[in-house]
């Protein structure tokens, strides 16, 4: 797509990014409605535990979770690999492992070979939710780099929604293809993904830290939305090649260029501190909850609302329809509003429902079981609005370039082994300790709000390179640039 520029270039990159998040979403969601189905309990019975059958809740939540285990192992390969790959190749590469893995699983006869397809498909998934946000990132302008992480996120839950939907259909075939089709289909949005890349360009920050000034300097212009009336060394295209030149000389002179140890090193850079905060929005938006619903949410309204296997896939498929309109909300919001006050609007909002959802459950009644419907669904729209995108976004904003694709994949290593936490737990703290298990997740997202408060600062509106000031003492002075739109003085400043 060497032809596109400007607008028609920055949403071809927002789409395949998006498609690759949809496939991502669509993944966690599909479990959810397939783990009670009757093709695939009588397929897999050592992990029914419906009413009417014996299988392991321990089994069943190993089962489900080996995928994330599998997805750690993808971010832990892009923090090895992917600086030396580049973002494009890491995405191809992890769109085609995830085929593999959703081959395997989808004709999986026994619990082995589902789970060897699910950890299969969660390598490929992790390289992908390690390298896309940041590809994103680094073709993003200041101005909307939010706004395009929140399409992104938004069609995650698209992906989610989709899938809930697709199991809530092929819950009526009565052959295996009630389970086997819903799975298969993550090939398409792979494939789908691995194409988009395959014509799109690579980050101009990666070229230019390894050395091709030349073609970053041109996709730089194909970014611009005035492209087709400048050239290639215009000087607004000369003012983003040489402050990503200077930030990438800054960070060579602060210690030695491409060092794994540089991570764990402050310094002026502040280089742990930032990768510790990516980190950080990762592991809350994991122990938030959020897949406690996202993985469950068809078990939870069977066993601890009490509804039938019908209705719960029905109320699945509404809450994920819910959920991806709350989730449209940050593309509005979370440039004009920032990101501090949207995820300390959803983590107090999250913490009450969970609390409520708590009460209602032990309750029991039902009453109590609408009441924890609402519960169900207004999490989701708290989430959707301040938790989905900005964990993501985060860790490719607040780290240099020097460490960007390691401290982006260590913050999605994190996202994963909580998220292989939360979901290997879930089914036995449901079992054994019932309405208890949302109290703890109210807790958790109560504890969240003085960290966001005290220790992530705001990012709107400013590059990258300018994000370095506000870690480095500097201070930023906001100005119009031509190309970016709000963003700062990155000259002259002074020590703070």
């Amino acid at each position: 797509m060497s032809f596109l520029t400007g607008w028609q270039l920055q949403w071809a990159i927002t789409a395949t990014a998006g498609s690759g998040f949809l496939l991502f979403g669509y993944d966690q969601g599909v479990m959810s409605g397939l783990l009670s189905g009757d093709a695939f309990t009588a397929r897999f019975p050592e992990i029914d535990t419906t009413s009417t059958g014996h299988g392991s809740s321990s089994l069943q939540g190993t089962v489900v979770a080996i995928y994330e285990i599998g997805c750690f192992l993808g971010a832990i390969m892009s923090l090895l690999f992917g600086e030396k790959l580049g973002r494009r190749k890491c995405i191809m590469a992890g769109s085609l492992i995830l085929t593999i893995g959703a081959a395997i699983q989808c004709s999986a006869y026994g619990i082995p070979q589902l789970i060897v397809g699910r950890i299969v498909a969660g390598v490929g998934n992790g390289l992908n939710t390690s390298a896309i946000p940041v590809w994103h990132s680094e073709l993003s302008k200041a101005a909307s780099r939010g706004k395009g992480l929140a399409i992104e996120l938004g069609i995650t839950i698209f992906g989610v929604m989709t899938a809930y939907w697709i199991d809530y259909g092929f819950s009526f075939v009565e052959s295996e293809a009630q389970f086997r089709f819903p799975i298969a289909l993550q090939i398409l949005f792979a494939i789908v993904t691995f194409f988009g890349i395959l014509v799109l360009p690579e980050s101009p920050r990666w070229l230019i830290k390894h050395g091709n000034e030349d073609e970053a300097r041109h996709i730089i212009w194909r970014l611009q939305d005035n492209a087709k009336e400048i050239d290639e060394h215009d000087a607004v295209v000369g003012i983003d090649v040489q402050e990503i030149s200077q930030a990438i000389r800054e960070e060579r002179k602060a210690s030695a260029e491409g060092s794994f140890k540089l991570i764990f090193q402050n310094g002026d850079q502040k280089f742990l501190y930032r990768t510790l905060l990516g980190m950080g929005g990762q592991m809350m938006q994991q122990i938030s909850g959020i897949n406690l619903i996202t993985y469950y949410a068809t078990e939870i309204f069977e066993d601890s609302v009490g509804m039938s296997h019908n209705t719960a896939l029905l109320l699945s498929g509404f809450n994920g329809i819910a959920y991806f309109f709350s989730s449209l909300v940050p593309i509005w919001v979370i440039d004009r509003l920032g990101r501090r006050k949207l995820m300390m609007f959803a983590v107090v909002g999250q913490g009450c429902c969970m609390a409520i959802l708590a009460g209602t459950v032990w309750n029991g009644g039902h009453a109590a079981g609408i009441v924890a419907t609402v519960m169900l669904f207004m999490f989701n729209f708290f989430f959707g609005v301040g938790l989905l995108a900005i964990p993501w976004l985060l860790p490719a904003e607040y780290s240099p370039l020097a460490i960007r694709t390691q401290s982006a994949a260590l913050a999605t290593a994190t996202n994963w082994i909580c998220t292989f936490f939360i979901v290997e737990i879930t089914p036995v703290s449901i079992s054994n300790i019932g309405y208890r298990t949302y109290i703890y997740f109210a807790v958790f997202n109560f504890c969240f709000l003085p960290l966001i408060y005290y220790f992530y600062p705001e990012t709107r509106n400013l590059t990258l390179e300018q994000i370095d000031k506000l870690f480095t003492g500097e201070k930023v002075k906001l100005y119009w640039h031509p190309s970016m739109g709000v963003a700062g003085d990155v000259h002259g400043v002074k020590k703070v």
